[in-house]
Formats: C-alpha cells, sequence, structure tokens
C-alpha cells in the first residue's frame, strides 16, 4: 500500500478516550436501558453520528451549533430505552454530563498509539476540551509531551487553552508549525476524529487530511477515509 501520512494528529474524546461508561450506564440502567460497557461505548458513537447528521442537514457547519441533546437522545435509544422514558431520559443524561466525565480509556487505540510510535510516526492530539485533556491522557498512561507512562507525542492541544475550536483550524497552528518544522508538509498530515463536521471538516479547513473513526459503520457513506480501528493507520504511514 502507497504511503498516504508522514505524521498523525488525533482528537481526543472518541479516539483515545470516551464518557465514563460506568457512570452513564447507572443512568441507563435505571431507565430500563442496557448499560454495559460495551454498550456504552457503542452509544457513544451513535451519538456522534447522530450530531453529524443533524448538523448536515441543518448545514450549522459546526456540531457544537446544534443540541446535545441529539447526542444524548441517541445513546438513550441505542441502549433500548423507550421512546416513552426518553424524554426523561435525556434530561438525566444531560444532567450528567461533563468535561471531567471524558476518562475512560479506549485499550485498543492506546495499543494502535504503541504501534505507530514504534513506527517512528510523529503524533500529536489537538481536542476541543476544557483545560483538562492533557492530564487525562497522561493520567491515564495513554500518552504524553515527553517521556512518561504513555506514548511520547509532540505535542497535546487543548482548545480551551488556545482559545480556538474545532472546526476553526486555527486550533491546529502549533500542531503543524510542530510538523512542519520537521519538514512535513501538512497535506501529507493526517487527522483522526470521530466527527466528520467537525474533525474532518476541521482536518480539510487546514489544509490536512481527515480521517474519521467510524467503527460501526454509522456514517458508511460519508465522502471521507473512514477506518473501524485505528490499527488501520499502520497501513497508512
Amino acid at each position: 500500500m502507497t504511503k498516504q501520512f508522514d505524521a498523525l494528529l488525533f482528537d481526543a474524546g472518541g479516539i483515545f478516550v470516551v464518557p465514563d461508561p460506568t457512570t452513564i450506564g447507572m443512568v441507563v440502567e435505571s431507565f430500563g436501558g442496557q448499560g454495559d460497557v460495551a454498550s456504552m461505548v457503542r452509544a457513544h458513537y451513535a451519538g456522534m453520528a447522530a450530531l453529524d447528521h443533524l448538523a448536515l442537514e441543518r448545514e450549522s457547519g459546526s456540531i457544537d451549533k446544534v443540541s446535545w441533546d441529539t447526542y444524548r437522545r441517541a445513546v438513550a435509544m441505542v441502549s433500548g430505552i423507550s421512546a416513552e422514558r426518553g424524554d426523561e431520559a435525556v434530561i438525566r443524561l444531560r444532567d450528567m454530563y461533563s468535561p471531567m466525565l471524558w476518562r475512560w480509556p479506549i485499550l485498543e487505540s492506546t495499543s494502535a498509539l504503541w504501534r505507530l510510535h514504534l513506527k517512528g510516526v510523529p503524533i500529536g492530539v489537538v481536542s476541543n476540551a476544557s483545560g483538562q485533556i492533557e492530564a487525562t491522557l497522561a493520567n491515564q498512561c495513554i500518552l504524553q509531551v515527553g517521556p512518561g507512562a504513555g506514548v511520547p507525542v509532540l505535542i497535546v492541544t487543548d482548545s480551551h487553552v488556545v482559545g480556538y475550536s474545532k472546526p476553526d483550524p486555527r486550533i491546529f497552528d502549533d500542531a503543524i508549525a510542530a510538523l512542519e518544522a520537521n519538514g512535513i508538509e501538512r497535506s501529507r498530515i493526517g487527522y483522526v476524529g470521530d466527527s466528520y463536521v467537525n474533525d474532518v471538516g476541521a482536518a480539510r479547513n487546514a489544509g490536512m487530511v481527515g480521517v474519521l473513526l467510524d467503527p460501526y459503520d454509522d456514517r458508511i457513506n460519508f465522502d471521507c477515509i473512514r477506518i473501524r480501528s485505528l490499527h488501520e493507520l499502520a497501513e497508512m504511514v
């Protein structure tokens, strides 16, 4: 296979961590849904797909310009909560979600990240977050800037810290500069996220190539590179 990328940047949420399924699962089970870890992880990607579809339908340009109750309703539906209890479940889920809930590590992605690191691929993270994501990823031993218990990466950019959020391409300025300083052209950088609108859109706005993590084929007809696992990236670098 022809090598597509010389470097990779990643989103954090939905790529390396998801909302804590043990916490969300307790709410879901109280409404009669399936709240096990596997079901809650699957529900996350259904929620992201629902946000993408609504944002595209409304031509909003960002999933953050539509209500995240769309995400929570998809979580409720996919987990098996009845339509009759859906509205109440959405309200309870709304009360539960917070930036600090994004802390459950996706072990398959961490394994794939080590594979990429051992191949010598330059790696960074650029995420819409609330000032916490760099510490969260380090505390979960997923990755950190420089040496540590996780994969060493070049940079971790948090939207709260830099003042720009995807799909605004300026959020990538520091990460792209770090890679270009190592002789890597932005057209050879892949950016991997779980939102077509925010992540693939932002990557394209910045002159990079967007890659959509879509593990359950919720967006099979979308016009971008789609992968079901980060392990597929090993064949692209």
